[in-house]
């Protein structure tokens, strides 16, 4: 450890080191530790995690029915199968986690309850310093060449609320699936639920059968699929006896061509998606229910998150009569429920708002580079992974039309091959940049907002780092096409600058 270093840190400990320092003990945490120890032996590394245990998103939500709402064969590890239901509670999506972590001997490498509240760059020492805060106070310091970013997108500690007028009137409970509280009873409740995503669809006929009426609050419909919580080659194939490990693989493979067929089916036959998925719907609820008002989006498919309902649950309680549908804007909270702007009044004793995350770019971690505060809002993304001006850092940031950790695999492969290309160069130093034949290239906002435009991202995109229009300059949501491109990458483009 260099001096400067220990100067830094002698009130309070001496910093530790590490070649590799992940950030977060999440679905993207665990892989990336897998495979650094699997491809790299002999690499230190360490996991830090503000939480008291792994799981990151399974372990922050903690609503009734809480589960995936994609596939647990492409969600879960390439290489670890899973012998479960294609949509998985968050208690048996942990379960297979424990696994990982427990087969792989990852627990020795993650420390819990450990806050990051700054990461700075030093070009002369080459190494990271990375400055975290323990659940009793006590700050630690710790020193890496290399900084793994797998905390994800959103902030855990609160989800996003709109501002409404009236909720100090509303004597009821207002809670936020988030941040769900252990003392809640909703035996025999008036419950409205705010919003239409996937946290709402899970939701609403989970606690349906014990209030005594459950409402779906929303502002406009969005898409769902609707489908058996099985796969029938998996059961198939089990029936036949065949490997868990080649069952695990080519389920992947079905699943992963019906994504790309259905993806680019969307894009080029939006109507015919539309119909189809509406019709899905209007099967279950009948010709009487209004399914044109209630489950009619305005925009086409793929445009947002389409989630799978599995066994029409939500849909056969709408039909049941324990839940129920309202298509209307809060105009305001009155004491006894929602006042609409229809002019209709929804009575309610307690008010879920699953309306959505508060984006955290890179963490909400304050990052220096030499000195310098650093926005990411002013750097332009390599590949969705990498960001010009910023020395040996990778972020995991998934896909939004397919499974998360799909992405998870093939950074990791990606930086694991980076590591050894630089160690191999006899370099410590590795940052991107744009090159000559980039100078003129548009600069661009994250996403294109006519391709992907969720809540979260549109009302925050300033934090996150620009994109070219560029393949190699945008984070690509097209995992068919990354799978092949990303482990092609030349590390020695120009765009790669090493020191």
């Amino acid at each position: 450890m260099n001096v400067a270093v220990r100067s830094r840190a002698t009130t309070r400990q001496a910093s530790e080191h590490f070649d590799v320092l992940i950030v977060g003990a999440g679905i993207s945490g665990i892989g990336s530790a897998y495979h650094v120890q699997k491809q790299l032996p002999g690499t230190s590394f360490v996991i830090l995690e503000t939480q008291a245990t792994f799981g990151g998103t399974w372990t922050t939500h903690r609503y009734p029915g809480i589960r995936s709402d994609s596939d647990l064969h492409t969600f879960g590890y390439s290489f670890k199968p899973w012998v479960g239901p294609p949509i998985a509670t968050a208690e048996e999506i942990l379960a297979y986690m424990n696994e990982v972590i427990e087969d792989n001997d990852i627990a020795r490498h993650i420390r819990y309850k450990h806050r990051i509240n700054s990461a700075s760059w030093s070009s002369e020492q080459d190494l990271w310093t990375i400055e975290a805060t323990t659940d009793t106070g006590e700050p630690k310091t710790f020193t890496a060449n290399f900084l793994w970013m797998c905390q994800g997108y959103y902030r855990h500690s609160e989800g996003y609320t709109p501002e409404w007028k009236g909720t100090d009137r509303f004597k009821g409970r207002i809670v936020h699936p988030q941040t769900w509280p252990d003392d809640i009873d909703l035996a025999g409740k008036k419950v409205v639920v705010i919003g239409s995503g996937a946290t709402a669809a899970t939701l609403v006929p989970n606690i349906a059968d014990t209030c005594a009426h459950v409402t779906m609050l929303q502002r406009s419909p969005t898409y769902f699929r609707l489908g058996r919580n099985a796969i029938e080659i998996a059961e198939e194939l089990r029936r036949l006896q065949v490997d868990e490990a080649w069952i695990h693989e080519i389920v992947r493979r079905k699943i992963l061509f019906e994504q790309d067929a259905f993806t680019k089916l969307c894009i080029a036959k939006p109507e015919q998606v539309k119909k189809e998925l509406i019709g899905q719907i209007s099967a279950v609820l009948g010709p009487d229910y209004d399914v044109e008002t209630h489950f009619t989006p305005s925009y086409r498919p793929w445009r947002q998150r389409i989630a799978f309902v599995p066994d029409a649950d939500l849909f056969k309680g709408i039909a049941s009569g324990k839940a129920s549908v309202v298509t209307d804007e809060i105009e305001c909270f009155v004491e006894n429920g929602i006042q609409l702007k229809s002019g209709k009044l929804l009575e309610a004793d307690v008010i879920i708002t699953a309306t959505g995350f508060n984006l955290a770019a890179l963490g909400d971690i304050a990052f220096e580079i030499d000195g310098k505060p650093l926005a990411f809002g002013d750097t332009v993304t390599y590949r969705g992974m990498m960001f010009t001006g910023v020395p040996n850092m990778v972020w995991v940031f998934g896909y939004f039309r397919a499974s998360w950790t799909l992405r998870v695999d093939l950074v990791a492969d990606f930086v694991c091959r980076l590591l050894g290309h630089m160690k191999a160069k006899g370099t410590k130093k590795v940052a991107v940049a744009l090159r000559p034949e980039d100078h003129n290239m548009p600069i661009l906002p994250w996403i294109d907002p006519e391709n992907f435009n969720p809540g979260y991202i549109m009302r925050d995109m300033n934090l996150l780092p620009k994109r070219g229009d560029k393949p190699e300059w945008q984070h690509s949501q097209d995992y068919w096409t990354e799978k092949d491109e990303i482990p092609k990458t030349d590390l020695d483009d120009k765009a790669f600058v090493y020191g």
